[in-house]
């Protein structure tokens, strides 16, 4: 009866004979199916291509050039670790290129070895033996025990030299500058004890003379990183740590913050410019002289909101201005870079800078706390566009 009904409806073939169609049906159907499938992979293959494909284009994409890196620098890769331009970004180069050779040859005898017995002692046609195994051979095992210690030997004696040489202080006989560091977020603090000279995101150092930094945190663990003078060095809270920078000859070199420490990580930056001894010299006379007030003028006027709206953070040396939560703007205007070293410091990126902080960098000054010693970032304070006017002509006479 059942069978009658499904008759009917045109789902059941009358005779058994007819079960061959069935098997056709279905056969067709999975074969359907399959080509479904296969062109559900193709089309899922395709959108990853082309969301790779995005990927690089959007990546090769660039913004206006709000770090001014062009003017300073004639490189594609500015902060390029493969490009050493001092002793101990060199001794990193050196023992990275044996680490690589190395490795590269492993890779090569390996990959060969393996083609080899691929097609060596591949299955062939006709024949059914069984596979000799070599499980439990003692002269196997020692041998590939003792080729990866021998090779791990070779690579930890002069990573371990290297390391020691890095960490060493510089020798009294070598005269190294002192400087000592201090991460915030999300700027650097650096000060010259041997000049009583305190800057801000961008070190001066002489070409060719070693430069011993003793570098400490404000708030949090920060990684001080120069590629091209050496590696990076953590900066830890109620620690001193230290690093020893020197450049073969004059220029400017980039580093960043290298360890993740909040909101605004990707835009804490810093700038060494390497000069001759004569320059380095008149630049830490010129920044030891203290500010010289405007008398009148748009600059006096910024001058007068500057002491409301900016002295509780900032220090001009030589004035009333001592707030020491803040970069040191004594000199503001010799810099070539504001912002934790992200922005060009032209009257442009001031501007906007002085209109809305927070949208040029992001940051939290809504958690600032001046008597707990937190500041996380310069609020939006209101200004006036006559304000601002005055503020950066008065910015602008801190040479």
């Amino acid at each position: 009866m059942i069978s009658v009904v499904w008759l009917a409806l045109g789902r059941l073939p009358a005779f058994g004979g007819d079960r061959r169609s069935i098997r056709a049906g279905q056969s067709r159907r999975h074969r359907g199916s399959r080509v479904i499938e296969r062109t559900l992979r193709r089309k899922r293959t395709f959108l990853v291509l082309l969301a790779l494909a995005a990927m690089f284009v959007l990546a090769a994409c660039a913004g206006p050039d709000r770090l001014g890196i062009d003017s300073v620098v004639d490189s594609d890769l500015p902060q390029n670790a493969l490009d050493p331009a001092g002793p101990a970004a060199r001794s990193i180069d050196n023992l990275w290129w044996l680490v690589f050779w190395i490795a590269t040859v492993i890779f090569v005898v390996v990959e060969a070895a393996l083609i080899f017995v691929v097609f060596r002692f591949r299955r062939r046609g006709g024949t059914d033996e069984p596979v000799k195994q070599v499980h439990g051979s003692t002269r196997l095992e020692i041998v590939w025990t003792i080729i990866p210690a021998v090779i791990l030997a070779a690579i930890a004696v002069p990573t371990i030299a290297t390391l020691f040489d890095l960490r060493a202080e510089p020798a009294p006989s070598e005269n190294a500058l002192q400087v000592e560091v201090t991460g915030h977020q999300w700027w650097w603090e650096f000060y010259y004890p041997e000049y009583d000279v305190t800057t801000a995101n961008e070190l001066h150092i002489p070409a060719g003379r070693p430069v011993y930094l003793t570098m400490t945190s404000a708030d949090v663990i920060h990684s001080f990183w120069v590629p091209q003078l050496n590696g990076k060095r953590d900066l830890v809270p109620g620690r001193t740590t230290n690093l020893t920078l020197e450049a073969d000859e004059p220029g400017v070199f980039f580093g960043q913050c290298a360890e993740f420490c909040g909101l605004a990580h990707a835009d804490m930056r810093h700038r060494v410019f390497a000069e001759t001894e004569a320059d380095f010299e008149a630049w830490a006379s010129a920044q030891a002289e203290p500010a010289t007030l405007p008398a009148e003028g748009p600059a006096a006027a910024g001058w007068e909101t500057f002491q409301i709206s900016c002295a509780s953070c900032h220090t001009v040396d030589g004035t009333s201005a001592e707030g020491d939560f803040a970069p040191n703007l004594t000199h503001f205007a010799s810099r070539t870079t504001f912002g934790g070293a992200t922005f060009a410091n032209t009257e442009a990126h001031l501007r906007e800078w002085l209109r809305d902080p927070i949208d040029l960098k992001p940051m939290r000054p809504d958690y600032n706390d001046l008597e707990a010693g937190r500041v996380l970032g310069m609020p939006n304070l209101g200004l006036t566009e006559v304000e601002i006017d005055g503020l950066i002509a008065f910015l602008d006479t801190l040479e």
